[in-house]
């Protein structure tokens, strides 16, 4: 019944679908702290393997993040701003994450599934505006945080075609081809966000 929705290449956002995974309420920045801490070789993926991706941040890796003291996570007064992500490509790691989540049970049965799964948190200001070098269409779950997504159509498209943004609450599946759309995002003022994301194909 999605099938012709799933591959549409069309923004598409499907409210609640995620408020039921277990990931919504365990998810935070001191469980994927402890995670990194005692998996052996956790760290180490994000820095030759998988991606770390700094967005604006001063942080040179994961490793790095995690240091930083409580009064930066919380984003206390004083304290700078951040938002950082990375993927998920070492199995022991990915192992621990999907028994909080499920692939989004609308897609279709057949559908392919990456083998990386992508984290973003952080504060205000997300992504800048971009595309993705991404090889499949994506979805993105909205576990923790208000989120306000911007989309621009590709400059071939600009006479016909036009941009508009969106806001996303916790619970909700984002699918994007992020490809095509130029995409930005923003925060809302003193919400600390977190989604979980992958590809599929």
């Amino acid at each position: 019944e999605f099938f012709t929705y799933a591959y549409s290449y069309k923004p598409i956002l499907v409210k609640g679908a995620a408020k039921h995974w277990p990931a919504a309420k365990s998810f935070s920045f001191s469980f994927f702290k402890s995670l990194f801490e005692n998996i052996d070789g956790a760290y180490e993926s994000t820095e030759e393997d998988c991606q770390f991706l700094t967005f604006k941040t001063d942080f040179l890796s994961l490793r790095d993040v995690f240091a930083m003291p409580q009064s930066r996570v919380t984003l206390q007064e004083g304290e700078s701003s951040w938002y950082i992500g990375w993927s998920n490509c070492y199995p022991p790691v990915l192992e621990v994450m999907r028994q909080h989540y499920s692939r989004p049970h609308f897609l279709p049965a057949d559908a392919e599934h990456a083998h990386v799964d992508y984290i973003f948190m952080g504060y205000q200001q997300g992504a800048v505006m971009h595309l993705d070098y991404i090889s499949r269409l994506m979805w993105q779950a909205q576990l923790q945080g208000h989120k306000t997504w911007r989309l621009n159509p590709p400059p071939e498209c600009e006479n016909v075609c036009q941009g508009f943004q969106f806001r996303v609450e916790p619970g909700d599946i984002f699918l994007l081809d992020t490809r095509q759309w130029y995409h930005d995002t923003f925060i809302e003022e003193g919400e600390f966000s977190l989604t979980v994301s992958s590809e599929y194909g």
